[in-house]
């Protein structure tokens, strides 16, 4: 029974990857729209689980949520065909198909639903949700986007997700709002180059996949697990490394597409923006700090009757692989010197 229910997921996976790809590939607007929900309707059934009731509760709200993207950008694509008749510099269309796309990927101001759906998925889905759910949105927006638009909304995201994560206890919620920080910096790349785009993406996707996978291994889903557990020092470390990364601090490879960010920016004279974007990075780094520092002098409070044995040999090597994030300035510096 376990083997078909592992064969439906698989399936379903292989599904939801497919509908990307009809989605970034196709010629016409409407075969984008046939991609996303293709991609709503393949993802639904990973989110499910007929034993767990909050896991139904998630499913409905994100059909929802993303079945009023979906109409709004069906919405937007019909009425700039009846009524328009020109794809050209046509600023209500661009706001409306831009809201939409920007619903569905969580960003500010249309985030609401993201930590409240979070909240109720695994933490394999969290990061597919996190990650690979961004992808489609992410190049139909690149296809056409209004840049003033685009800039009030990537200062929204960097202000929301530094802001919005500073006093929250769940970890799911925590990526979230740190998701939400990093989109507004995936925007700006996106403007300035889809290869820089490409860069920080993957980049960000990485870590996501790395704490995502370590979490779920250890069944951490609260900061004072964090506290309390007696899991391996050297492994908490390797969690503290990712955090570090995730906020952008310089000597780790989370800095280097921040870094060409900021480069191209401060080229083009756009100092203000380059201070807003810095400053809400150096919040995100305040409470991730602040959660390391808790961690550690909480590490003497250990429980000497409860211990985590970690039998999966996976999160070492997964750990391990972390540990590239310190040949981060290496890296950067080869670059652009």
């Amino acid at each position: 029974m376990s083997l078909i229910f592992n064969s439906n997921k698989m399936f379903f996976l292989f599904i939801l990857i497919f509908s990307t790809l009809i989605s970034i590939s196709s010629n016409s607007w409407l075969g984008c729209w046939i991609g996303l929900e293709i991609n709503l309707l393949s993802f639904i059934p990973l989110i499910s689980n007929s034993n767990n009731i909050f896991a139904s509760e998630t499913a409905i709200k994100y059909f929802l949520t993303q079945s009023i993207a979906s109409i709004n950008f069906l919405f937007s694509i019909l009425l700039n065909l009846i009524l328009m008749k020109n794809f050209e510099n046509n600023f209500i269309f661009s706001i409306l198909i831009n809201s939409s796309l920007l619903m569905k990927m969580g960003s500010a101001p249309f985030h609401f639903w993201f930590p409240n759906i979070i909240e109720g998925l695994s933490w394999m889905n969290s990061f597919i949700l996190m990650s690979w759910q961004k992808i489609t949105p992410m190049i139909l927006l690149s296809y056409y986007f209004n840049k003033n638009f685009l800039f009030i909304i990537m200062i929204l995201n960097v202000f929301i997700g530094a802001l919005g994560g500073i006093n929250q206890n769940s970890m799911r919620k925590l990526m979230v709002f740190s998701s939400i920080n990093n989109l507004g910096w995936m925007l700006i790349a996106l403007m300035i180059s889809e290869n820089l785009w490409l860069i920080y993406f993957i980049t960000y996707s990485f870590f996501i996949m790395i704490m995502c996978f370590s979490f779920s291994m250890m069944n951490i889903f609260y900061l004072n697990q964090l506290f309390n557990f007696n899991m391996n020092f050297l492994i908490k470390m390797f969690i503290f490394i990712n955090f570090f990364s995730l906020a952008g601090l310089p000597p780790f490879l989370g800095f280097f597409p921040k870094w060409m960010i900021i480069n191209f920016l401060m080229i083009n004279n756009h100092y203000i923006i380059s201070f807003i974007f810095i400053m809400m990075s150096l919040i995100m780094l305040f409470f991730y700090i602040r959660i390391i520092y808790s961690s550690i002098l909480f590490n003497y409070f250990k429980l000497k009757w409860f211990k985590i044995f970690i039998k999966n040999k996976m999160i070492i090597f997964i750990n391990m692989i972390s540990f590239i994030s310190l040949m981060g300035m290496i890296l950067s510096t080869l670059f652009f010197i």
